[in-house]
């Protein structure tokens, strides 16, 4: 599998359960969402925006896409988590199993990111981003084209130990049109 790939079997709406483990509190978190994923153009505002932020020639990038989500969480029932990020995705050259992910929000800060990626042999979409206080590593696979699987951490920066665990199963609601 490659980020063309990836990005192509991503695209469509999620109902995601995520089970987080927040060591620093010495909580545990139960999270209901819906996360909806769409293509977009290499030529739209946000993602030549972002492409210039890292200075990024747009030529170089692949199936850049935008993730919204929306759900609650049991820790603070009152609290609707939503947000809405593009992602681009700018392969190694011609070599399409691994790369920069460009985001203009990131998983651990809220602030642009860019981190790594990886698609390994067994098709385990593998990113790493550095923040300035923290460092996430997040694994997705497939289990089959309506099911797919996460789990992510988030380090120290330092990278020596483990803030937050948390595993997500996702199920398609709605296939691409």
């Amino acid at each position: 599998m490659d980020i063309r790939e990836f990005v192509e079997r991503s695209i469509g709406c999620w109902r995601s359960q995520r089970s987080a483990h927040h060591l620093a509190f010495s909580h545990f978190e139960a999270i209901q969402s819906v996360i909806d994923i769409i293509s977009l153009a290499p030529d739209d505002p946000g993602v030549l925006e972002l492409c210039q932020t890292y200075s990024v020639n747009p030529q170089s990038i692949v199936c850049p896409f935008r993730m919204t989500w929306e759900g609650q969480s049991d820790w603070d029932e009152s609290e609707v988590l939503k947000g809405t990020c593009i992602l681009v995705p700018v392969p190694d050259g011609e070599q399409l199993q691994k790369g920069k992910l460009l985001r203009d929000q990131g998983y651990a800060e809220t602030m642009a990111a860019a981190g790594r990626y990886t698609l390994t042999e067994d098709g385990t979409f593998v990113l790493v981003t550095e923040y300035d206080r923290a460092a996430a590593e997040e694994r997705i696979w497939f289990v089959n084209p309506n099911v797919r699987c996460r789990v992510s951490l988030i380090k120290t920066s330092a990278g020596t130990g483990v803030v937050t665990a948390s595993f997500s199963s996702e199920i398609r609601q709605e296939t691409p049109g």
